[in-house]
């Protein structure tokens, strides 16, 4: 990383692939509750009139590694900047990002530029 110029850009394709991983990772589930009831055994034709289950791929080692570097970044900005970085990261559309910071369009994207920015400068100054 060191050897990167890191840019607003940069930082923004970083939190969208942080926030990929993070949706692949699996549910958290509260410990302590198990099913002792034996596996259904079902018939060819049961299976073939099933819904069909989405596949789960489970996220690297190396993508997990970076996710946790894009935690300690949203740490290097304020609470209002992290979760515009965040919603931006999950594409929430602009629209209702500026409906709950209360300002036009034009104005979140500026503040999310900046909190881009700041990341990326304290990167290349890393």
């Amino acid at each position: 990383m060191a050897d990167r110029e890191w840019t607003a850009d940069c930082v923004a394709d970083h939190f969208e692939e942080a926030f990929r991983t993070l949706r692949k990772l699996p549910p958290v589930k509260v410990r302590g509750y198990f099913n002792t009831w034996p596996d259904i055994v079902r018939t060819d034709r049961e299976i073939a009139m099933m819904e069909p289950q989405p596949m789960r791929i489970c996220p690297s080692a190396a993508a997990i590694t970076r996710l946790e570097q894009t935690f300690n970044w949203a740490l290097w900005v304020n609470e209002e900047e992290r979760r515009l970085v965040w919603s931006r990261a999950a594409r929430v559309p602009w629209k209702q990002i500026s409906g709950e910071l209360g300002c036009d369009r034009t104005t979140a994207w500026r503040r999310w530029q900046l909190a881009l920015t700041k990341i990326a400068a304290r990167l290349n100054a890393q």
